[in-house]
């Protein structure tokens, strides 16, 4: 099982920034894109940091390193980290999957675009909107198999993909978007993770839901949303 995060706060280039500390009660099989403690394996934790939206570190593997021995994280886990600010997270739970997703869309992107003269990791966004990232972490009561763990993380990325579609946004995600999908070790292997199979299904009900609430607009006082 993953445990609720614990929302910390450490002091850090003078600014009290928030992060949240998901805790396994034993190691599990994970598959992520994060980057620190990516790819595959078994992992015991998660760290989901907000950073300033002037973060400038090219080093944000050791910067992960070093939050988690902030956070008395002992080993094998992974890091993220946003712009976003994470005591906003948004909580999502389907027929035993959790998820939890911090949203920001401040520059959605086309996966697949033309190519940019400067990579849009490092491009200025102009006209004062803020750097988003769109990251994600995936509790799958049940263990999966490797090819379905996979197929989870492309499941999670297919609903969070739709969620922004249905907010209207002009894009598929950001340039700097996460997923974690972590399941336990032990039990029958489900083969299929994909979003009509047993827990690929939920997952991604829960991930949409998720993502779709955490990046909605709030409507000013005197407004209404269309067709309000």
């Amino acid at each position: 099982m993953l445990n609720e995060p614990s929302l910390c706060t450490r002091r850090e280039d003078g600014r009290n920034l928030p992060a949240l500390v998901w805790q396994a009660e034993r190691p599990l099989l994970s598959a992520s894109s994060a980057p620190f403690g990516g790819g595959l394996g078994v992992r015991g934790w998660v760290v989901n940091a907000t950073v300033p939206m002037s973060y400038d570190r090219d080093d944000p593997v050791e910067h992960l390193a070093e939050l988690a021995e902030r956070f008395g994280l002992d080993g094998p886990g992974m890091g993220l980290l946003t712009g976003v600010n994470v005591a906003k997270v948004v909580d999502r739970t389907d027929t035993g999957v959790r998820v939890w997703a911090t949203v920001g869309l401040g520059v959605p992107i086309w996966a697949a675009a033309p190519p940019e003269r400067i990579p849009a990791e490092t491009a200025s966004t102009g006209g004062g909107h803020p750097v988003g990232t769109v990251n994600t972490v995936v509790y799958v009561p049940a263990r999966l198999g490797p090819a379905a763990l996979i197929n989870a993380v492309a499941t999670a990325t297919e609903a969070k993909a739709q969620a922004i579609a249905e907010l209207g946004m002009p894009g598929t995600g950001t340039p700097t978007d996460a997923v974690v999908v972590c399941c336990p070790t032990e039990g029958p292997e489900a083969p299929y993770g994909g979003p009509r199979s047993t827990w690929g299904a939920p997952l991604a009900r829960a991930v949409h839901r998720a993502v779709l609430a955490g990046g909605a607009r709030p409507v000013p006082p005197g407004s209404q949303r269309p067709g309000g």
